[in-house]
Formats: structure tokens, sequence, C-alpha cells
């Protein structure tokens, strides 16, 4: 695994592109007018949601995977909370490599099963991300397996970034955007792509005020941990990551922090406005923009809606908010 976040560029990302074209379509960038009503600002939304396995990851994972068979790996091992795990699943399938994936106990179903229908061979440990990440130090020496660090692997950051890519060629005046954070590479890939082509414009990361982390470090200027309790799992990480944080720590405008209750409203506003399925971390970025309108306000503005795996537990309880029914929208 490369050490440095020098490998992580705007031409690397082109050149991601090239890879990744055969596999996947560009994915919808929309401007909805309730949004833009609600927010006071010209809303357009990235839906990742409609990626491939229904997350943005699996532009990474396509990129790293093709590298990887380059150079004679048989196969990976991974830990995820189930979204960075099912795009290593199926990218590694579609390139013929062996996949191992570990995922804390009680993690979405939903998620669990995409990996199984994916073709790794799944192992629950633990109670939460970074217990899971442990027992993958354990495995990855018995089994003589490639780790591919969630965050760590810059060939995966290069690979989200070709989403940001196609947000600025449609979105060329964009102002700001909102991206949620978890392990960090979508964030990191974000400004990469977006502040090397016009650095004025404004990325705002938005995370679980019950896992973080990444906003603890970036306010202290140093990797630090936190509590992760949040439900949200593609927000839901204990720590800082190196080589994203190398990126976020010095090229990020600003954080949102969100409730538990304002992620499920997330969730609820995006069915609502945007007749989309999401995640409680894939609409974050939508009920941040609605918690900091006033600096949204006349604002050309893309909210990455990052992922639609959400399991029945959080879509039921997204329907229960008030949110709604109190005028938010």
């Amino acid at each position: 695994m490369v050490s440095t976040d020098q490998a992580i560029s705007l031409a690397d990302t082109l050149r991601a592109r090239t890879i990744i074209r055969p596999f996947l379509n560009p994915t919808p960038l929309r401007r909805y007018e309730s949004l833009c009503r609600l927010i006071g600002a010209d809303v357009w939304v990235k839906h990742e949601n409609q990626n491939l396995t229904g997350t943005f990851k699996i532009r990474g994972g396509i990129n790293l995977m093709h590298h990887l068979r380059a150079r004679g790996v048989g196969g990976v091992i991974t830990y995820s909370t189930g979204n960075h795990g099912t795009s290593v699943a199926t990218s590694a399938r579609m390139f013929g490599l062996e996949a191992v994936v570990v995922v804390p106990e009680q993690s979405n179903p939903l998620k669990v099963q995409a990996i199984r229908d994916a073709g790794a061979e799944l192992v629950e440990y633990g109670a939460n991300f970074e217990e899971a990440g442990r027992r993958v130090m354990e495995l990855k020496e018995e089994r003589s397996l490639y780790f591919v660090h969630p965050a760590n692997e810059p060939l995966l950051v290069n690979g989200v970034g070709t989403g940001f890519l196609e947000i600025l060629e449609a979105l060329p005046d964009l102002d700001v955007m909102l991206v949620p954070l978890g392990a960090g590479s979508e964030v990191a890939a974000a400004i990469t792509v977006l502040k090397s082509v016009r650095p004025e414009i404004e990325v705002i990361a938005v995370q679980a005020e019950a896992a973080s982390a990444a906003y603890e470090s970036w306010k202290a200027g140093k990797i630090v941990t936190a509590e992760n309790t949040t439900f949200a799992g593609g927000v839901a990480t204990g720590t800082a990551y190196e080589i994203p944080f190398g990126i976020y720590s010095r090229g990020l405008d600003d954080f949102v922090l969100l409730t538990e209750e304002e992620l499920f409203e997330g969730i609820a506003l995006a069915a609502y406005h945007t007749r989309n399925l999401t995640e409680g971390a894939g609409s974050a970025t939508l009920r941040a923009a609605v918690k900091i309108r006033e600096k949204l306000a006349g604002k050309t503005v893309a909210l990455q809606f990052s992922g639609g795996n959400a399991a029945s537990s959080e879509i039921i309880a997204a329907t229960r908010c008030r949110c709604l029914q109190d005028g938010i929208c």
C-alpha cells in the first residue's frame, strides 16, 4: 500500500476515469426546484445512490482491482460497515480476485447480504468498525491476501474522485460542495478534484455527532479518536485516517455535525423532495444544507447522495420523523 497522499491527484483521477468508464455510466446530477426553494440556493443532487452497488465506493473499487490484477494479486481482504465491503466484493469479482470482507456483528443486513451475493467470504466480528479492523489484521497474515484499507488507499480515492469530475464538468460555476465524511475517501477525493481546478469552491463535510472523530481531528489538527455509536454506517468511524486526514485537514472549509434524529430526517427529506431512497449517511448532506441554509443562500450548491442501501429499520424510523409535519420542507 502506498503510504503517502502524493499518489492522489487530479491527474491520477483522470487516469482512473479511463479505467472505470467501461464499467460505470455517469450518475445523474439533478436540480430540484423544491430544494432550491427550501434552501434558498441553486441546489443540485449528485445521485451516487444510483450507482452500481448503490454507493459511490464502487468507483474506487474498480480502479483498485484493475491495478491489483495487473500486479498479479490473487485476493484481497478488507473491513467495512457495508458499502465499502460491497464495493470490494463486487469489483474483485469483476477482475477475478478472491475477496474476504470482515463486518461488525449486527451490521445492516441488506449490506451484509449484498457482500455475500457478490461472492465474497463474509466474516462477522466485533461490535464496531474498529473491532472488525483488528480481526482483519490477524486474517490477512494467515491468508496472504492484499489488505485494502477503507481509507488509506490512494487508488480508492482516485477512483472516487471520478464522480467529482462529473460534477465539475456539469457545474463549472459550483460554489459549495457538501460531502459525508466517514473514513474520509470521499471528502479527500472532492478536495483533490474540485480545488485543483477551482480553489475557491467550498467543500463542507457532514458527520454524525455520535461518531465525530474526523471533526474532532480536523478541529485539533491531529488524528484523535471519539465515540462511535451512530446508526449511519457510512459515517460510523471512531478515528480519522492518515491519508484522507492529510488532505482534509488542510483543504476542508467547514464541518456540519448532525444528530441521529437529523440523520433520519435526511432520509425522509430525500424521499419527499427527490423520490429517492437513501441511507443515513447517504442523504446527510441534504439535512446539513437545511441546517446551514443561511450560509448557502444564493449560491450554487451540490449535495452528494453517497448511498442508498438503507436497512429496513432506517426506513421505518425515517417515516416517523416529524420534519415534514413541522415545516422543514
